[in-house]
């Protein structure tokens, strides 16, 4: 006959820790919030991709190196992002969980291309700039094909795969329940939009770096569901039960004998 043996009070009054899977939506939540770090790159990357003589011209280079930095950040919190989300999401569908951690991994390395070409930019500049006999058509045709460069790893990497990443995480967010359905919603409704810009943008119909609209939602989808994961965690369910039953110390749960 099985019988229940009570924990001792002296154990129940102690604190009982954080549960494995709060810690998990805590750091994935605390990574996607470090991914929004790069939205400074908008206005110091200003001079360097709307002034083509950039690279033939005086002044300080502080404000791209410091982008590169901060979207070097993004790229690394990106993969986090799906590391630590992946032991969770994978018991919902383990086929898309490891397709979202790919796609982090891509978006990453393309991020990192991307900051490379701005980077050698930065040396050109350096070396060449303003060196005496140096070819000025030359260096300022350079500088527009690495502009040029990064132009379209960000439309790829920053654009393109988000949206892959939204369909990706937000159907398993959906389905687990393991936040309130609206954020992973905002993610699947906005990714088709994005995709549809990158197409259109790929065949001409749209400029290539002009501001995308289309980016909001699926922004907002990433932003929620960091603020969400830090401040909430994920919600009951059987996938948070089976992992916190894994994982909760002998002593804090009732012993069948």
């Amino acid at each position: 006959m099985a019988t229940t043996v009570q924990i001792p009070a002296t154990k129940a009054a102690k604190r009982i820790p954080m549960t494995s899977t709060r810690k998990t939506a805590l750091v994935a939540g605390v990574f996607y919030l470090i991914t929004f770090v790069s939205i400074p790159t908008l206005a110091l990357y200003g001079p360097l991709k709307n002034h083509q003589d950039w690279v033939i011209s005086s002044g300080s280079h502080t404000g791209v190196l410091v982008g590169g930095f901060l979207e070097v950040i993004v790229a690394l919190a990106g993969i986090g992002t799906a590391v630590t989300l992946y032991p969770v999401v994978k018991r919902q569908h383990e086929g898309a969980a490891l397709g979202f951690v790919a796609a982090r991994v891509v978006e990453a390395v393309m991020i990192f291309a991307g900051v490379v070409s701005l980077l050698s930019l930065v040396t050109l500049r350096q070396d060449l700039g303003g060196a005496a006999g140096a070819n000025a058509a030359a260096l300022v045709t350079a500088g527009a094909s690495h502009v040029a460069i990064y132009k379209w790893t960000f439309l790829l990497s920053q654009s393109l795969m988000p949206a892959i990443n939204a369909l990706l995480l937000g159907s398993l967010m959906y389905r687990s329940r393991l936040v309130p359905r609206i954020i992973p919603v905002m993610g699947l409704i906005g990714a088709p939009f994005l995709i549809c810009t990158v197409i259109a943008t790929l065949f001409g119909a749209m400029k290539l770096g002009s501001p995308e609209l289309a980016a909001v939602p699926v922004a907002a989808w990433e932003f929620s569901l960091g603020v969400w994961l830090v401040v909430k965690g994920f919600r009951p369910s059987p996938i948070t039960a089976a992992m916190d039953a894994a994982s909760t110390p002998p002593a804090y749960q009732d012993v069948a004998v």
